[in-house]
């Protein structure tokens, strides 16, 4: 059954219990579609997203600290300060199940603390607790030092690194060494003078049904065996396989999408990395081992070693910035982890900063003295750190891509990666239309996490083959991949890459949940109501959003990709125009039910159950 909601306000360091909603419940499910709603019900999107009006939620799945595997993982949602829309990141590891068993499905932090604070959850009791020791270190010593602290190295963190404590605008939060990264929840932390959420529990998760439940996990690992990706060629490569694949393609991006990244980028690729990796590691409860424990035993950045990079860091931190070095990768990706910074935006940031400085833009003056051109890994390196500290032009860049590039005036907007503020991932549009659509219309931005194709990317045929460069298909496309795919893993909050590569390929994946949650709930729903808790998702954050002064003109791409066409690769020649863009956001529109400006209408939200929504909509014209 659901735990309950931790209510903790930072400024009166009082906590309150509340019991979780059984509406809340049955819309949505839990996890990040709940957290969601909780923002739209609490947060008022003109609130100052630094200040103490705007709330972290913290939220499991329903499937959190149960036996099933893959489903350790936690959303953080608040109003993202570095793109001013609903922020969204998870994470996984051992941090969401420990919670779970303290009781807790969902924690609302509210307010700013007016010293560095921590979160302790455990004993049966949670408090607000000084954290002026912690305040300062990297978040590999926050964890070990809180762990030591209490005694117990069993007790699972959560928390900032000095880029969170310094508010650079894409601050993540770290769980082990796995990172919430993207949207700046890390910020959100760090303006709430909160450090850390230190957990530790032992309350079992009551089940409805345990022979249905047991079944269901029956089918999840049976279609887990079934993938012919998923223990054979994840578990080897990790991420980092995707590499051979979007090479091969022509829609991995380099030099801040100037070209596609070509066979010169392999030492960075899943085969490559092999020779780096000592071990494997896994999140709590999953039998897959993906990630990949890789060290740097030789050359300039020999003792660092990283629980990656990922396919997107490798892009971020590699072909984006035309680094092929897999040493240099892994360092950077290490630091990134230990500062507390997203890869992804970090990477992209720089890359719009060496373009620039190739260009004449930015003197080597303004950029601290650094030789800031493409395929400059020291440099980067160097600049990592000053991001983190605000040093320098560090203080600039720790602002993002869009807005650095506002600041730095001229051309420089043209070359700042971004839709809504938020960097794009390792996907080319130009080469996978649908992904573009998905940047475009995503309710956080440029994220892959959101409605990722995997029909365009790994050729999975569900619910239809498709070609990867055409625009005709991708509206309904793009929907059933957001819808689908926010219902799986946003609500039960199941792995992402179990959910790509062993329940989409059978189109299983609303099924399961469903029969999860009748045995975890005890709760009677039909697959397509569980689809419709991803519609629902989209839909509130799309008015909330809507809220915030986002419109049509918002659901776009940059520039280059949409008047650059590539110039060499698989993907040769291909683009979306303006009219492509526009067509396809009509037709997604019309197929959602939305107005031609992209607003849900009245009737739509009454029939997902969201008639009180209605009231916040914008007056048509």
């Amino acid at each position: 059954m659901m735990g309950k909601i931790l209510r903790v306000n930072l400024t009166t360091k009082q906590i309150t219990e509340e019991a979780y909603p059984d509406r809340l419940a049955r819309l949505f499910m839990g996890g990040a579609a709940a957290a969601v709603k909780l923002l739209y019900d609490e947060v008022d999107p003109r609130v100052d997203s630094l200040g103490p009006e705007n709330k972290l939620i913290v939220s499991l799945g329903f499937l959190a600290g149960t036996p099933a595997p893959s489903a350790s993982r936690v959303a953080f949602v608040a109003k993202s300060p570095l793109t001013g829309t609903v922020g969204y990141s998870n994470s996984g590891g051992y941090f969401p199940n420990e919670l779970r068993a303290t009781g807790v499905q969902a924690l609302i932090i509210e307010g700013r603390a007016e010293a560095p604070v921590y979160l302790w959850i455990g004993d049966g009791r949670a408090e607000v607790r000084d954290a002026k020791d912690y305040w300062g270190l990297n978040t590999i010593d926050t964890q070990f030092y809180l762990q030591q602290s209490l005694h117990d190295g069993n007790i699972r963190v959560a928390c900032i690194g000095p880029a969170g404590e310094r508010l650079v605008k894409y601050a993540a939060i770290i769980t082990e060494r796995r990172a919430a990264g993207r949207k700046g929840m890390g910020t959100v932390m760090g303006a709430k003078n909160l450090k850390a959420i230190a957990v530790r529990g032992a309350q079992a998760v009551a089940l409805a049904d345990e022979a249905a439940f047991k079944e269901a996990t029956r089918i999840l690992h049976q279609a887990m065996k079934d993938s012919p990706a998923l223990y054979h060629r994840f578990r080897n490569f990790g991420t980092a396989g995707n590499v051979e694949l979007t090479v091969g393609q022509g829609d991995m991006p380099a030099k801040n999408f100037l070209e596609p990244a070509g066979e010169e980028y392999l030492p960075i690729g899943g085969q490559a990395g092999i020779g780096y990796r000592v071990r494997h590691f896994t999140c709590d409860q999953c039998p897959v081992l993906c990630a990949q424990v890789r060290a740097v035993t030789s050359g300039p950045y020999a003792g660092y070693a990283s629980e990656g990079p990922e396919f997107e860091s490798l892009y971020s931190l590699g072909s984006d910035m035309c680094i092929a070095d897999m040493g240099a990768c892994i360092a950077l990706d290490r630091l990134c982890d230990e500062l507390g910074l997203d890869t992804i935006s970090y990477g992209a940031t720089v890359a719009m900063a060496m373009e620039c400085y190739e260009r004449g833009i930015l003197s080597r003056a303004d950029v601290d003295g650094l030789d800031l051109k493409f395929g400059n890994h020291e440099a980067a390196f160097a600049l990592l750190r000053k991001i983190a500290f605000r040093e320098g032009v560090g203080d600039l860049l720790a602002e993002g891509a869009r807005a650095a590039a506002e600041r730095i005036g001229g051309d420089a907007p043209k070359y700042a990666m971004h839709v809504k503020g938020l960097e794009p991932p390792a996907y080319d549009p130009r080469g996978l239309k649908s992904m573009g659509l998905n940047y475009m219309t995503a309710f956080t931005g440029a994220d892959h996490s959101r409605g990722h194709s995997e029909q365009e990317v790994f050729g999975i045929p569900v619910p239809q083959a498709v070609d990867r460069l055409a625009i005709e298909g991708k509206a309904a496309l793009t929907i059933f991949n957001q819808d689908v795919g926010g219902a799986v893993k946003d609500s039960s909050m199941l792995c992402t890459f179990v959910a790509r590569l062993a329940l989409l390929p059978k189109n299983l994946g609303p099924a399961l949940v469903a029969d999860f949650w009748r045995a975890v709930q005890g709760y009677d729903v039909t697959p397509e109501e569980v689809v419709r808790v991803g519609e629902r998702l989209t839909n509130v954050a799309r008015v909330w959003n809507c809220r915030a002064g986002f419109t049509r003109a918002d659901d776009t791409l940059p520039d280059r990709l949409m008047k650059e066409p590539l110039k060499t690769g698989a993907s040769k020649g291909h683009v979306i125009s303006p009219a492509d863009r526009d067509r396809m956001l009509d037709e997604y529109y019309s197929l959602r039910g939305w107005d031609a400006r992209g607003v849900p209408t009245p009737e739509r939200l009454a029939a997902l159950g969201l008639e009180a929504l209605a009231a916040d909509l914008p007056p048509r014209p």
